[in-house]
């Protein structure tokens, strides 16, 4: 290997979403920290200039960023789309399509590094989603890597579900997915419209099922997981892929794992400015008691219908229980518009205000800071993996509301396996009421019965989670160890 600065050791290219993006910037972070290896990351021009954004003008000499050219308008889709931001369900399947076009760039791209350095990378890791990468680095004599952003269940469930369509081959509404043993059966509310619909024919299918069986096709796989929380997970995907599969998370800030008090990282890492200050988020979180507040958001990309806005804000109200809501336009509006007062009760937020029982945060609140305050006792989610991950290792309980991807299945095993999580309910079309709101804000922020064994739960998750991630001389996590046999394997596969 050359020791020139220049050298490329690994080139990452993540899908075009910002719950791809930044776990591959943290993985990029964690391997160099661990090997000093230069890593690009190459992606389209828009998804770069975001990417270096967050990292809010302190570049990391190791870490290069490397454009792919690409021309939204050339598949029908608006001016300057480059990530599925505030795309609209219609337009999300052509999306997903058209990133497939990124193949030719991406091969010319390795090729130059490859001529530039007169030897290939030790490989790539491509996002499970570009399948194509794996005949891109075959021919210009690389292996190529797979990362997974979600963990193993979620992944699993996801993947054989798309390869497989095994709930068109029964009436059932409940199911069994190849992969999972059958006391896991799946049922069809928990597949999203576009996977519920899919034939094999249809956009998606095409899209999904050539990707995905091309992946399978990889070295082996990274998981952004750890395998003392999810060892039956683990233990499916890898005899299902039958590769090797490295479970590399949690990839959060290191200094946030460590050290809870750390706003500086948290901001840089989610590389949005918050629609309120972390300082207010905090000094509003520092009046309410150890484990007293709700937690609600439903990530950067997700909203819920008018009429569960309704139920939600009226649920809430009945509880009684303090809140903190990450609030968006509902669904049919424009999610960057200005929030309406009429999408909730009449006079609900200045209610909230007076009395100090809510606090509404217009946007994007800092996730991570609000996790880790003493009075956040459980957060209800999307269960997006990102937000999970970050929720568990704080030890904060999960009330669940999947909306999209792999969200229900996540929800399915934190419930099912890990017994952390409550679904409130499933969908973005379906609906909840009121009363169910309060009954499930009561059961899991109880300090008796169901809420006392889920926070017994999520603590102990907590610790694994920490212990994965300890470096300290002689000891190290198995987060650590599995990323030290990752950086092993790849080395000895160039010799």
């Amino acid at each position: 290997m050359g020791s020139s600065n220049d050298y490329i050791h690994i080139v990452m290219v993540p899908f075009m979403a910002h719950g791809h993006l930044i776990p591959f910037l943290a993985l990029a972070k964690q391997i160099h920290h661990q090997t000093g290896f230069n890593i690009a990351i190459a992606n389209t021009p828009l998804n770069i200039q975001y990417l270096r954004s967050t990292l809010r003008g302190n570049p990391i000499p190791g870490i290069h960023f490397l454009e792919l050219q690409f021309n939204s308008s050339d598949h029908g889709l608006p001016p300057n789309t480059e990530n599925t931001e505030n795309l609209s369900l219609d337009l999300i399947g052509k999306f997903f399509a058209s990133s497939v076009y990124l193949k030719t760039p991406f091969y010319n791209l390795l090729k130059d590094i490859v001529k530039k350095q007169c030897t290939p990378p030790l490989c790539v890791i491509a996002d499970v989603f570009f399948g194509w990468a794996v005949d891109v680095a075959n021919s210009l004599n690389t292996i190529n890597i797979a990362f997974s952003t979600g963990g193993a269940y979620g992944t699993l469930a996801y993947v054989s579900l798309w390869t497989n369509l095994p709930h068109r081959r029964t009436d059932n509404e409940e199911f069994n997915v190849p992969g999972f043993p059958d006391r896991c059966k799946f049922h069809v509310s928990q597949l999203h419209e576009f996977l519920r619909k899919a034939d094999g024919t249809d956009l998606w299918s095409k899209f999904m099922q050539p990707q995905i069986l091309s992946s399978f096709k990889s070295f082996g796989w990274l998981c952004n997981t750890v395998e003392e929380i999810e060892p039956f997970g683990l233990d499916l995907l890898r005899k299902y892929i039958k590769s090797p599969v490295w479970s590399i998370g949690p990839l959060l800030p290191k200094s946030w794992l460590i050290n809870s008090s750390a706003p500086a990282s948290v901001r840089q890492h989610a590389g949005k400015e918050p629609g309120i200050s972390p300082e207010k988020c905090v000094q509003w979180l520092d009046m309410h008691s150890d484990d007293s507040v709700l937690y609600i958001s439903f990530g950067s990309q997700n909203t819920i219908s008018p009429s569960n806005m309704m139920e939600l804000a009226t649920g809430l109200e009945k509880a009684g229980k303090p809140f903190l809501w990450v609030i968006r336009p509902p669904l049919g509006f424009d999610l960057k518009a200005e929030f309406k007062p009429e999408w909730l009760p009449e006079g609900f937020e200045d209610r909230m205000s007076r009395n100090n029982q809510g606090l509404l945060v217009k946007n994007w609140a800092p996730q991570l800071e609000i996790l880790s305050h003493r009075s956040t006792g459980a957060f209800l989610s999307h269960c997006g993996w990102n937000s999970t991950m970050e929720s568990l290792s704080q030890g904060v309980k999960i009330i669940g509301w999947p909306l999209v991807a792999e969200q229900a299945y996540n929800s399915k095993m934190l419930v099912e396996e890990m017994g952390v999580a409550v679904e409130l309910t499933r969908g973005v079309r379906s609906s909840i009421s009121s009363d169910k709101v309060k009954e499930v804000i009561e059961m899991v922020m109880g300090k008796e019965g169901k809420g006392r064994d889920m926070k017994r739960k999520t603590q102990e998750i907590a610790e694994h989670i920490m212990a994965a991630v300890k470096d300290e001389g002689n000891e190290k996590g198995s987060s650590i160890k599995a990323l030290d046999d990752f950086v092993s394997t790849i080395t000895t596969a160039r010799k």
